[in-house]
């Protein structure tokens, strides 16, 4: 076929296929072009899930109404001068395509007025097509309309979903734009109805409060955290908040919301020992880094970008969380009411319903009550009171008359006082004073005994600790493997006859690999002749590893990749050997047994889960138990 050279509207429509797929990359295009703008507050708005009508509205600086139709020319902006500003860059967008994508698959309007100038511009173009400017009266700012989206590709516009679906990819990409932003009051409406209103007042919990609601903003841990020129600011969830999708995983870097693998992978590994597998943590940080060690050309949606030290990254963002982490007590509390795990934290005290006025319930009690409340023997303020009016109260002289109700009143005042005033709070640990881990609570602990062969019970400051004798038994030994391993202190017994293994090829180039690690962990292992390996020692402290399935089993699970952080492939391993290992449940232990291994399990850092994320210890309130027994209502 020979070569043509395409004609510009087909070069526009293959550049719009690049950056808008769907409505949602039309919202986000138009949405950083106002934060660009530098605008404080912005409102977005669509209809039928944004296909029929796109609009955004900001209070930002305006285009010129001379350069408003060079705005919508491909390869215009005013991001970027030359190539070396890539290495630079600091604005959302900088590539010029986003206005020329969206008017070639859409019908186009857009006013803007700049504060220099009396009157605004209002310009319209269709399928990349000009169909006027004009000069009109308009607020400073910019609102841009997009129109019937792919109105004129029906090919692309067959592959959209349902309104409601495009919808709420939409309502996604503006919650994370918003999220980024807690400086800029960002509004979504969807189909007439508000979906989403930030402050733009830059208190983060604020935001997260408003995004995701009141669990949510109770259970955040703080961070402050810089190293080697990377800042990281904001909060994480406690680990009651886990998901079982990434879609929590929220980070940014340099204002830019985005998806990253090594930020992931370190924000992951840092809660691997507090997480269950399969379940991801709840973040919301912002990372302040060099722009000229990232790269954010390296895709047309801008929502990937390189980094220059990948690994200084990680270790940044892996250190930062686990000190954040170490500084909690997460001790999950349980809530005898639902049941439902929760982190301990002081309870609200039970509110009364306020007293009806004084005149309401004494005219309700000398009437014969009310069919929702029935008049008792006695009136709900103590005095008796008689079921209708006597007699000798018709023949009272007024002033004896006003001297009674005057002593009514004052006697239903301090009673109503009374039950208005919040019972007292009920005492709670502190988390940050008098913890069950400080060394000088432990001779305040009292060990109750065990539970189902499984749990020990220990009563400390009003609360009920119930500590899993195979968790915390995984996690010493845990500890004491990684402890070994980081001091390098090896100590090696011997077995025999030795464990012969026969490996395959695959296992083989696995064991070689990391046979290092191996020794370093105590084991003992020589080739035996063809593929065939002896065990001769296994890690002291754990003997039950000298079993040939439990060694087979640890090859099996290596992986070949080790990307980013090499002892992560041993940690997983480390893991399942203090599984097997450790003490299982329904094992009768001794007071004695069970008080030494709560000893050695509450010195370590983090006691609170086993390596497989499970909690080692839940605690219960004396006030939830009370509640439970009805002695609290």
């Amino acid at each position: 076929m020979p070569i043509t050279v395409l004609d510009q509207n087909t070069i526009n429509k293959i550049a719009a296929g690049e950056v808008i797929e769907r409505p949602a990359s039309v919202v986000k295009e138009l949405l950083e072009n106002a934060i660009d703008a530098r605008a404080t507050a912005v409102t977005v708005e669509i209809k039928e899930g944004g296909c029929e009508l796109i609009r955004v509205t900001d209070n930002g600086c305006g285009i010129p109404g001379d350069q408003i139709p060079l705005a919508f020319l491909r390869h215009a902006t005013s991001k970027i001068r030359s190539v070396e500003d890539l290495l630079t860059v600091s604005s959302l967008g900088f590539r010029g395509e986003a206005l020329a994508s969206i008017a070639s698959v859409s019908q186009v309007e857009l006013i803007s007025k700049v504060s220099q100038s009396l009157t605004g511009s209002r310009y319209q173009i269709e399928g990349g097509k000009e169909k006027g400017l004009e000069e009109i009266g308009a607020p400073e700012g910019t609102t841009i309309i997009a129109r019937n989206l792919f109105y004129n590709t029906p090919a692309r516009k067959k592959f959209l979903k349902t309104p409601m679906t495009e919808g709420s990819h939409v309502a996604s990409l503006v919650e994370k734009i918003a999220l980024s932003r807690p400086d800029i009051s960002i509004r979504f409406i969807q189909n007439n109805q508000n979906k989403l209103y930030t402050s733009g007042n830059s208190n983060v919990k604020d935001l997260i409060y408003t995004v995701f609601g009141r669990e949510t903003a109770a259970n955040l841990i703080e961070i402050r955290w810089e190293k080697d020129g990377i800042s990281m600011t904001g909060y994480i969830g406690k680990p009651v908040l886990a998901r079982s999708t990434r879609a929590y995983e929220n980070y940014f870097i340099n204002g830019r919301y985005i998806k990253n693998h090594i930020v992931a992978k370190a924000i992951e590994e840092a809660y691997k020992p507090f997480m269950m597998q399969h379940k991801y943590p709840f973040t919301m940080l912002y990372f302040s880094i060099d722009p000229q060690s990232l790269d954010v050309n390296v895709h047309p949606t801008k929502m990937e970008l390189r980094f220059s030290n990948g690994e200084g990254v990680y270790q940044a963002v892996l250190e930062g969380i686990r000190q954040a982490l170490a500084r909690q007590e997460l001790i999950p509390q349980v809530d005898l009411e639902t049941g439902s795990g929760k982190s301990a934290a002081p309870q609200p005290a039970p509110q009364k319903p306020h007293p009806e006025p004084f005149e309401t319930r004494r005219r309700q009690a000398l009437e014969g009550g009310t069919p929702e409340k029935p008049l008792r023997a006695t009136d709900v303020y103590g005095g008796a009171v008689s079921p209708k009016p006597s007699l000798v109260e018709d023949l009272m002289p007024k002033w004896l008359k006003k001297e009674r109700t005057k002593r009514e009143q004052e006697v239903c005042r301090e009673t109503a006082v009374k039950e208005v005033a919040a019972p007292e709070q009920p005492e709670q640990m502190d988390l940050f004073g008098g913890k069950l881990l400080d060394p000088q609570s432990r001779s305040r602990h009292k060990l109750i005994g065990q539970l189902f062969n499984t749990y020990w019970l220990v009563e400390f400051e009003e609360q009920l600790f119930i500590i899993d004798q195979h968790a915390a038994h995984e996690k010493v030994l845990f500890e004491r493997t990684m402890a070994m391993l980081k001091n390098r202190e090896f100590d090696t017994q011997m077995v025999e006859p030795p464990i012969i293994l026969t490996l395959n090829p695959g296992e083989e180039l696995l064991l070689q690999r990391y046979m290092d690690y191996f020794t370093d962990m105590g084991f003992v292992i020589e080739a035996f002749g063809g593929k065939e390996y002896a065990v001769r020692g296994v890690p002291s402290n754990l003997p039950s590893l000298a079993r040939k399935d439990l060694l087979l089993e640890m090859i099996d699970g290596l992986s070949e990749d080790t990307a980013i952080h090499k002892p992560d492939m041993i940690w997983d391993k480390v893991a399942s050997m203090s599984c097997k290992a450790a003490v299982k449940g329904r094992h009768a232990m001794s007071p004695r047994e069970a008080d030494e291994l709560i000893s050695q399990l509450l010195e370590l850092e983090n006691p609170y889960a086993c390596p497989h994320g499970r909690p080692t210890i839940i605690s219960m309130s004396k006030y939830e138990l009370e509640k439970k027994f009805k002695r609290i209502v």
